[in-house]
């Protein structure tokens, strides 16, 4: 919703090192999946028993990726270390907007406004963050080291000593 991979994507394409860049809807993950090598997600957090707390998405992406035997690979500093201990996505605060904008590209639409606008007594959900579990998650790769998911408390436990 806030476009962050078209952004990404426009970075690493226009960065001197020319990335190879594919943009992938979110809907689209698990047609790509069985394509990619492997995945790897940024973190908001990473929490004691080793799962991370990211962008809306990436807990849908990592069960993605493993039901396809891809290995999930979280970029992320330790600074992001939390003596946080979520089991679910129901621990996680919340944090979400009430109103959702939803584009119709179905149809072209010229000089003017293709907004869906919901109705009132529409519920909306959209939270910002969702908590992926650490068994979705292979590595780490922190300023500390590559980490499996079980060491982070480790690291936690001699930060904080």
């Amino acid at each position: 919703p806030d476009a962050a991979g078209a952004k990404a994507a426009q970075s690493y394409a226009t960065h001197p090192s020319k990335i190879p860049t594919t943009v992938v809807l979110d809907s689209a993950m698990g047609y790509v999946m069985e394509s990619v090598d492997i995945v790897l997600v940024g973190a908001e957090a990473v929490v004691e028993n080793g799962g991370c707390v990211n962008k809306l998405g990436t807990y849908a992406l990592a069960a993605c990726a493993k039901a396809h035997g891809k290995p999930v690979y979280v970029a992320c500093e330790s600074y992001k270390f939390a003596r946080l201990y979520p089991l679910n996505q129901k621990d996680l605060p919340k944090i979400q907007s009430s109103t959702l904008q939803c584009l119709d590209t179905t149809e072209e639409v010229t000089g003017g406004n293709n907004m869906i606008a919901l109705p009132e007594n529409v519920k909306v959900e959209n939270p910002p963050c969702d908590f992926t579990p650490a068994n979705f998650i292979t590595l780490l790769f922190t300023d500390l080291g590559v980490l499996t998911p079980s060491a982070v408390s480790d690291e936690l436990i001699r930060l904080y000593q």
